[in-house]
């Protein structure tokens, strides 16, 4: 089954640095002051009957892509273990499980190696050679057992936990999009415009559906309906069952922003028209946020995917600006300027906003406050974002090391 959705658009990416408005700052000033006397009192403390819970078998923890960790973590994040794989780089994020009674990490690296690694040690239990030669610029997934990803070479693979290739699927161009499910399948996009489904046990095409652009953002899948913002400048609503498309809303700009859904909507940045929530089940445009800003500013660029809850959407941009907004209203509830522009996704653990930057730095910000409560620089920068899952983060950076973070007490 093949349809055709959206418009033509060119897909371009631009990003700078800059800094949070004068707006923004006052907007949060009274949440922070309420609340950065104590700011993260109401961290929830890991112990070992709490810290077991919650994995994060996919990228961004769940099919809602919501970046908000089941696990909690330590309040004092110590360095557990390195694992490292010389002259590497990683741009995706891990998955983190619990497979047959142990826990492990799967991880894709530039070089070409999908990697298992034992979460309590970090020793190699396998890695997995592309067939192509080329790597992986994007997250696994984990699902009953196995492992999914696809390869800059278009090439998407099931892996058992054995470390052995069930089957493999060759795309048309560059796989950016991490796999999600969906009743025995498997839905992941590609940069030749195609979202495919396929078969989870067998790797056949169920279905897929074409764009006129190419789709980098992962699948959000929330009821039986797939949202994708993709280079088309459209966010669509797709019928799992059907392979169709439901409706569509125009973004104004490409994106390879990943959709997170919270309640009836979902919340994505774009590379030139700002911020969107979109009420999936109409589907209609709920609200637009775009910082203020010169007609030639080119700081545009929200390349991060949002975590959201209740009561923020965070998200960071090419400004160096954290920002959480109200879900509901916009309204600015904190902005926070980092050192250097902001391009991997924040992930909320209990009161605790984690975000990781391009020179190295990992930072923890109060969630009700933004303010900055932790810092840690390594070496190397961040592309990849956090995963968190049994009481542990891993992060890994752009000179080829996995780290693991949590408590040597434990």
């Amino acid at each position: 089954m093949k349809t055709t959705f959206g418009l033509l658009v060119t897909c371009l990416w631009v990003a700078a640095c800059g800094c949070s408005t004068a707006q923004e700052t006052q907007s949060a000033t009274k949440s922070r002051a309420q609340k950065e006397s104590n700011p993260i009192s109401n961290e929830v403390t890991v112990t070992d009957e709490t810290k077991n819970q919650g994995d994060w078998p996919m990228f961004r923890g769940n099919p809602q892509s919501t970046g908000v960790a089941t696990s909690t973590l330590p309040l004092e994040l110590e360095v557990l273990w390195e694992f490292q794989v010389p002259k590497g780089a990683f741009e995706g994020s891990a998955a983190i499980v619990e497979n047959e009674g142990k826990k492990v990490a799967y991880i894709g690296d530039l070089d070409g190696q999908l990697i298992s690694l034992d979460l309590e040690t970090g020793e190699k239990r396998w890695a997995y050679e592309a067939e192509t030669g080329i790597g992986f610029s994007t997250s696994p997934s984990y699902h009953n057992g196995k492992v999914y990803i696809g390869d800059l070479d278009g090439l998407f693979y099931c892996v058992n936990d054995q470390g052995e290739k069930v089957w493999s699927f060759q795309t048309n161009a560059e796989i950016s999009s991490c796999a999600n499910f969906f009743e025995g399948n498997v839905i992941v996009g590609s940069q030749d415009a195609n979202l495919y489904c396929l078969s989870c046990e067998t790797g056949e095409v169920v279905w897929k559906l074409q764009a006129d652009d190419q789709i980098r953002c992962t699948p959000t899948i929330v009821e039986g309906r797939a949202f994708v913002a993709g280079c088309d400048g459209r966010l669509h609503v797709i019928d799992l069952k059907q392979g169709e498309e439901l409706g569509s809303v125009d973004i104004q700009s490409p994106t390879g922003g990943s959709p997170a859904a919270l309640g009836d909507s979902v919340y994505f940045g774009t590379e030139q028209a700002g911020f969107f929530a979109v009420r999936w089940n109409k589907p209609e445009l709920k609200w637009h946020f775009d910082r203020e800003k010169a007609e030639d500013d080119p700081l545009s660029a929200i390349r991060s995917n949002p975590a959201v809850t209740e009561n923020h959407v965070i998200f960071g941009a090419a400004d160096r600006v954290v920002r959480s907004l109200d879900p509901k209203t916009k309204t600015v509830n904190w902005a926070t300027t980092l050192k250097t522009r902001i391009e991997t996704s924040p992930v909320v653990v209990g009161q605790r906003v984690f975000v990781a930057s391009g020179d190295g730095r990992l930072h923890a910000l109060d969630l009700e406050t933004g303010k900055v409560v932790m810092e840690k620089e390594f070496e190397g920068g961040f592309m990849a974002s956090p995963s968190v899952g049994f009481g542990r983060m891993i992060i890994a950076s752009d000179r080829g090391t996995v780290y693991c973070l949590g408590s040597k007490s434990e």
